[in-house]
């Protein structure tokens, strides 16, 4: 038969356990469930590529869901240079989706609380890149048709050429017209590029 002590020990044990359960029932589920490393950026490769330092040592990652001009395409040194005003020697989380076939790790870059990958959509230097959305990344698209909209970016210029296209075609085309493309009509396309 128990003590009383014994049970008066318990009780303060029950409560932190309780206490630890509630805290992580109020976690993000994507806190939770995503590996997240950190690393300092040592160089942006162009608009949707970096090599970061981690404490294993230097990745190249590739920025996932969106696709930035080549650098010998119209706008193509414009987004690597936005992506080097903002990361360039700064700290950041990776929270890893796959690896390409070239061996780099596909990530979603986060900056303090911006996600970076979005943010370069939002400015206008990239595309979403429809071939690679996730089911739960319908906002991509939406990013993109607005800046689209407000011709920010790649957006501003002449008629800009999807990067998948010119990467296919060696930048000769022929090329699909997306200037007026809608963020459905982007999404629906997801599978077809």
């Amino acid at each position: 038969m128990p003590s009383a002590n014994s049970s008066a020990a318990a009780e303060p044990f029950s409560w932190l356990l309780l206490a630890l359960l509630l805290l992580l029932a109020s976690m993000p589920a994507s806190a939770a469930d995503e590996p997240v490393l950190a690393g300092r950026v040592t160089r942006v490769i162009d608009g949707d590529t970096l090599d970061v330092l981690l404490a294993s040592g230097r990745i190249r990652v590739r920025l996932h869901g969106v696709d930035a001009p080549e650098r010998d395409q119209s706008s193509g040194r414009e987004a690597s240079d936005w992506l080097r005003q903002r990361v360039q020697d700064r700290e950041v989380l990776l929270e890893p989706v796959s690896q390409d076939r070239y061996e780099r790790m596909v990530a979603i870059v986060l900056l303090d609380d911006a996600n970076v990958n979005r943010e370069l959509l939002r400015a206008g230097h990239a595309w979403a890149y429809r071939s690679y959305l996730r089911r739960t990344e319908r906002i991509y698209c939406d990013i993109e048709a607005t800046a689209r909209r407000g011709r920010l970016g790649l957006w501003g210029g002449a008629t800009a050429h999807a990067p998948w296209e010119h990467r296919r075609t060696q930048g000769r085309g022929p090329f699909t017209d997306f200037s007026r493309q809608s963020a459905a009509e982007c999404w629906r396309q997801r599978r077809k590029t």
